[in-house]
């Protein structure tokens, strides 16, 4: 064998022996940068379903759970509050008070806006422009509307009102009734929030 021809033998084994460190190294850089488009442990848990034990709410309180960096309205209403929700509906005072905008899942869509009545489960943010409303129950407060108001939410930042169904009133800048988001019960006092009935 000539030495031009050992020559280029050994130059085809140093190119070949190069390209395939060069090829590891490339994959050793890649998968770190890869890996780092998967959504953080906190990124996944922000978005994961939300479990809550319902048992612990007193009769005519609200809790506020997170879900997704929102909060989650679970307002136990009493058999009076449930009644309240007929008497609003016979004010006409609510513009969408059959939830025929498609802001809660069809388990939920019905006069109490939920799967167990006993329990509201709303997202709190406003439907005007997503600040929080506040609970107002108080039956007859004088500064939302005395007699006609039977409890409900209160958006103080521009006077938006809802009942406590989230059914949002007539005459106030929200366009839509709070948004009902994915939940089932898992047992009668485990609520599992971010997942719809049946999954």
């Amino acid at each position: 064998m000539s030495n031009d021809a050992v020559n280029q033998t050994r130059r085809r084994v140093l190119i070949g022996a190069t390209c395939a460190v060069g090829a590891v190294g490339v994959v050793g850089a890649a998968i770190p940068f890869v890996g780092s488009w998967n959504p953080s442990a906190r990124a996944k848990a922000a978005g994961a379903p939300v479990k809550y034990n319902i048992s612990k709410i007193e009769p005519g309180a609200l809790v506020t759970v997170e879900w997704r960096g929102k909060p989650v309205f679970i307002v136990r209403r009493t058999q009076a509050a449930l009644d309240s929700l007929k008497k609003v509906e016979e004010q006409g005072v609510l513009l969408d008070a059959s939830s025929n905008e498609p802001q809660q899942p069809e388990y939920a869509k019905n006069p109490e806006r939920a799967i167990n009545k006993e329990f509201a489960i709303l997202l709190g943010v406003c439907t005007h422009l997503g600040c929080a409303p506040m609970f107002r129950p108080d039956v007859g407060a004088a500064d939302l509307g005395g007699e006609k108001w039977q409890g409900g939410f209160f958006c103080p930042c521009h006077g938006s009102k809802y009942d406590l169904a989230g059914r949002v009133y007539v005459g106030v800048p929200a366009p839509l009734n709070l948004e009902v988001p994915p939940h089932r019960y898992e047992s009668e006092s485990v609520v599992v929030i971010g997942e719809d009935q049946g999954a």
